[in-house]
């Protein structure tokens, strides 16, 4: 069950609800907290990177045998790895100048994932501002799943369909996620000025180019193109079973209302219960409302900052929602079935 701290909750859209934020960011601050952690960053960069080349040496050497394809299992979760160093990097946790944690985003992100630094900080920049309101956050935008009962109530054919099933569909439609990163990146250059064009679409060209030349030169084009399969098919599942329990489930604002910082993070944020094992498998985002009150804190100290966070949300009355690993994927499919449930109810 979800540990919720033992707070009556507040109303959320209540007058000068955004002030009660005020006073923990000021503790936060003063606790040094939010400074940045550039050794943190540059062995986890530098562990990273040698962990991915030997991954991909291990290819080489076991590439005569079919049993190279379990390879794919450490790349994926290597990764997924490096996709969380590039969210960082977007959120500027890494280094102090913006232009440095850019190229930090456009190297860890557009070269070696494939995945578009800019569009993912467009995209994740929106939700950040407004985490669960549908109309604003993309995350809960229309797409291939329905996020609420109207949006599965205008679902026709195909999408009708998945609507319906969508709890039991989840996982399954995670393992195009990689896939589908990657194609999102490329079709949000079509707006973009000509410097970003060329300079995102060159990294993404680049990618792809390596890639595919590493895996045919190592592998028999039968192993690469199944190596590349179950590859980019488990990237997306650990990406997708990371960020599924943070939001699903939980508050939503209702069009009009405007809540103060704090409730808009805390309310609609769901925490992971876990130790160093949960942090590194989750990147630290199972410190999903630490992270949305102070996106820029480096992810080595989110565990540090919950106690305060968790006692300024007693001082205030807002409940702070925790739950187990798996718990949070029972509710977070339990609420996904639930927004399908009135397709299962007709005809």
């Amino acid at each position: 069950m979800p540990a919720t701290l033992d707070a009556p909750p507040a109303p959320p859209g209540r007058a000068g609800a955004g002030s009660d934020f005020a006073p923990l960011a000021r503790e936060v601050r003063a606790s040094g907290l939010l400074d940045r952690r550039p050794g943190y960053y540059a062995r986890a960069i530098g562990l990273n990177l040698a962990a991915t080349a030997a991954a991909w040496v291990a290819v080489a050497w076991a590439g005569g045998s079919w049993w190279v394809v379990l390879l794919a299992v450490p790349l994926a979760v290597l990764s997924a790895r490096t996709g969380f160093l590039g969210h960082d990097a977007g959120h500027r946790q890494i280094a102090g100048s913006a232009r440095v944690n850019r190229l930090l985003g456009l190297v860890l992100g557009n070269l070696m994932l494939g995945m578009g630094h800019g569009w993912w900080t467009d995209k994740h920049n929106r939700h950040h501002a407004n985490p669960n309101h549908v109309g604003k956050d993309p995350d809960v935008g229309e797409g291939v799943l329905a996020w609420t009962r109207e949006q599965a109530a205008h679902r026709r054919g195909p999408l009708r369909w998945v609507a319906r099933h969508q709890a039991l569909l989840f996982f399954p439609l995670l393992t195009l996620e990689g896939l589908n990163l990657k194609i999102g990146s490329a079709l949000f250059l079509r707006g973009r000025s000509r410097r970003d064009r060329l300079v995102e679409g060159g990294l993404l060209a680049l990618h792809t180019v390596g890639y595919l030349s590493l895996a045919f030169t190592l592998l028999s084009p039968g192993k690469a193109v199944a190596l590349i399969v179950v590859h980019q098919a488990l990237f997306g599942v650990h990406l997708g079973s990371v960020f599924a329990p943070n939001h699903k489930g939980m508050a939503m604002p209702g069009p009009g209302e405007r809540w103060g910082h704090l409730r808009r993070q805390v309310l609609t944020s769901r925490n992971v219960r876990g130790g160093r094992v949960t942090d590194w498998f989750m990147g630290g985002l199972n410190y999903q409302i630490e992270h949305h009150l102070f996106p820029s804190i480096p992810r080595c100290n989110l565990r540090r900052v919950q106690p305060l966070v968790r006692e300024h949300c007693v001082r205030v009355g807002l409940p702070f929602t925790e739950t187990g690993l798996v718990d949070s994927y029972r509710q977070a499919l339990g609420y996904m079935h639930d927004a399908g449930e009135p397709l299962r109810d007709r005809p």
